[in-house]
């Protein structure tokens, strides 16, 4: 099915199921994706394997320039985001000097846009380092993936790289004491011969007892909304999420659902 790429290194604003109004911000390349994913669902398509050359990411400098850019064009224009995203073609905490991002887009954004929140939309498998944990404590909307409570499942769905393990996941997810937005994509369907299926009681259990240990501020749920690079997915009806997210109010945290 088509996926596409996000061309710029700062793009929008879109209007995010999610998020509300989101000026985005691509950290890797505007031509491939970089990530320590090969998601079966990511609207970007599936990661390179092998490269004839080195991924160029934007330098710290031109992320700066551009966000200031495409902020006083929107001032200009008398319109506000609600929140700056930092999503684009893959993972962005893979960035070198991601930390260091993160601090000029928090001055640029209490100097330009005061009420815009910061948001990072990660996979969660960079948080061993020291920098990224500290960088996301800074922002407003720590958003990090969890697709399942097996691993199994994980590396069905999210294809991690080798070295990926879940239980080193949670553990580091458990390092932000709660200040962390969990976000799992539910899905249906058949890859590779296999049936895909995120939503069956066994999975919710064990998901559920995960979302227990980490204990996140709040909870995003959702399901496909573009095309996917595997053939074969299927989206959850909006009745089956709304009957998931009703679990996990019952165990005592906020729900956010998008169909």
């Amino acid at each position: 099915m088509s996926t596409f790429l996000f061309d710029q290194i700062i793009f929008g604003p879109i209007k995010s199921r999610r998020l509300g109004i989101s000026l985005g911000v691509n950290l890797l390349p505007t031509d491939s994706k970089v990530c320590s994913f090969d998601c079966i669902y990511c609207e970007c398509g599936w990661t390179p394997r092998k490269r004839e050359q080195k991924a160029i990411l934007p330098t710290r400098t031109e992320v700066q320039q551009k966000m200031k850019e495409k902020l006083e064009e929107m001032i200009g224009r008398n319109e506000f985001p609600d929140v700056i995203t930092f999503a684009g073609n893959g993972e962005p905490t893979l960035h070198p000097e991601f930390e260091g991002i993160i601090d000029d887009t928090i001055k640029l954004r209490n100097q330009l846009t005061p009420n815009a929140r910061i948001a990072v939309l990660s996979n969660a498998t960079m948080l061993h380092k020291p920098s990224v944990i500290r960088a996301l404590l800074k922002v407003e909307d720590n958003i990090q993936k969890l697709d399942s409570g097996f691993e199994e499942t994980i590396r069905k769905i999210d294809c991690p790289s080798s070295n990926f393990r879940l239980k080193d996941v949670v553990e580091n997810l458990k390092l932000f004491n709660g200040k962390v937005i969990l976000q799992t994509l539910f899905l249906h369907g058949k890859f590779k011969d296999e049936i895909i299926d995120n939503t069956t009681e066994e999975e919710l259990s064990e998901w559920l007892k995960l979302v227990q240990e980490i204990s996140p501020s709040q909870v995003m749920i959702y399901t496909i909304d573009r095309d996917t690079p595997a053939s074969g997915l299927e989206k959850v009806k909006l009745e089956e999420l709304n009957r998931i997210a009703d679990r996990v109010r019952e165990i005592g945290f906020e729900v956010q659902v998008s169909g």
